[in-house]
């Protein structure tokens, strides 16, 4: 969300309002339903006061804590809409029977409201469409696409196994990189303790000791200076720290951008490879599933980008559908993003020319599945070399900085 400032008059008097909005043309919008009666005449995008600026971070702590619906209660509660309306029970009686069964509180309130909508005399996808933030675009794609073909089975039968393959390669790669994190979590709260602990033991020591001490030990006395004494004040910096980056991520797309750029450079050792072959997998699976399904091309590329998470690889397909309007073949097209390889891009035109690209897309699918894969397998080789090498420095560091001194005053002792 943006700020404008909209300039508008009434009765020959002008004033100035400070509206929120995604774009200049929303918030012109937004400006005519909330002043009634008001001439708009421009909207100038503008930075928002202090107040503003702590209203977003408060709203952006709320939406933080708010309970996420989980992805194994919207696959379950889709499955049974398909089976029961294949059944041939009616679209409604089976969003309400779902909504009564399932154990999500907010999925509950969700289905209610949907059935109240159908009920009402709405289609399924204009009642689903105010919630596409809690289902996703490709759950709207699909559920369009089932109203327009009269086959709501079929089509929540196809979103469901999307969402599962998404779902088992999170669920994966989360499973994969808990070890690493744990075992460099134990390691950095043993290090902590050994520092606040250990160290001050030896520091009465060194202060009888009147020589220059060896840099490990400057370096370790230092580190106990500061977690004796501003310990509490070091984790609250840590924390708010934290709580920023995360903030400006989230709401910042230009630091977004930035951080999302350099996740994926080469340099990243490991996680640019993880980040770039995971988001290529959803996209290509998204896309895939939806041509095969009967969705326009165009349409198709839209709903899939809305799947992108890293905002850098985001822009790049983002100009897929460009291109497309202006005559170029979507190979061409994909080519023109640089972010495809030859091979998958051969593929893809051979999947043009014989009118078989929703085949030629799920062997582009299942080549970066397997790429994905292979690396989340061995996740563990990969980081292995690392976590020797941070666990070794901590180790020599510690060891360095409390025996150098000791030997020093072995050799004046003699």
């Amino acid at each position: 969300m943006n700020y404008y400032k909209v300039t508008m008059t009434q009765k020959g008097k002008r004033s100035q309002e400070v509206v929120k909005a995604k774009s200049k043309i929303s918030a012109i919008r937004a400006a005519k339903q909330e002043f009634s009666g008001f001439n708009i005449l421009k909207a100038e995008e503008t930075t928002p006061d202090m107040g503003s600026q702590m209203g977003d971070i408060l709203d952006g702590m709320k939406k933080s804590f708010q309970p996420k619906i989980d992805i194994g209660h919207k696959i379950s509660s889709i499955r049974q809409i398909a089976v029961m309306t294949d059944a041939g029970i009616s679209i409604h009686d089976s969003i309400e029977e779902v909504g009564r069964n399932t154990e999500n509180p907010k999925l509950k309130t969700i289905y209610r409201t949907i059935g109240n909508d159908i009920n009402a005399g709405k289609g399924i996808g204009d009642s689903i469409e105010p919630f596409k933030d809690d289902f996703g675009h490709v759950a709207i794609a699909m559920t369009n696409l089932g109203e327009k073909t009269g086959n709501i089975a079929g089509a929540y039968h196809k979103l469901a196994d999307i969402l599962e393959s998404i779902r088992d390669n999170t669920k994966k790669f989360k499973k994969a990189i808990r070890t690493p994190l744990i075992t460099l979590a134990a390691m950095a709260i043993a290090f902590t303790i050994l520092i606040m602990v250990v160290v001050p033991k030896f520091k009465e020591m060194f202060e009888k000791f009147n020589a220059d001490l060896p840099v490990p030990t400057q370096i370790l006395l230092a580190l106990e200076h500061v977690l004796n004494n501003y310990g509490l004040y070091v984790l609250a910096a840590l924390g708010l720290m934290v709580f920023m980056l995360i903030h400006s991520y989230k709401n910042n797309q230009d630091f977004k951008y930035k951080i999302d750029k350099l996740l994926v450079h080469p340099k990243f050792y490991l996680i640019h490879k993880i980040i770039f072959f995971a988001t290529m997998h959803k996209y290509t699976l998204v896309f895939g599933e939806l041509v095969k399904s009967g969705i326009p091309v165009s349409e198709a590329l839209d709903t899939a980008v809305d799947m992108v998470d890293n905002l850098y690889i985001k822009n790049k397909l983002l100009t897929v559908n460009a291109n497309i309007a202006r005559g170029i073949s979507l190979s061409d097209a994909f080519e023109q993003t640089e972010l495809f390889e030859n091979m998958l891009l051969q593929m893809i035109r051979a999947g043009e020319s014989s009118g078989q690209l929703d085949m030629m897309l799920e062997k582009v699918t299942g080549y970066y599945d397997s790429r994905f894969q292979d690396l989340i397998d061995n996740l563990a080789a990969y980081i292995e070399p690392i976590m020797l090498f941070f666990i070794a420095g901590l180790v020599l560091l510690m060891a360095l900085g409390i025996f150098m001194p000791m030997w020093d005053l072995g050799k004046a002792v003699k």
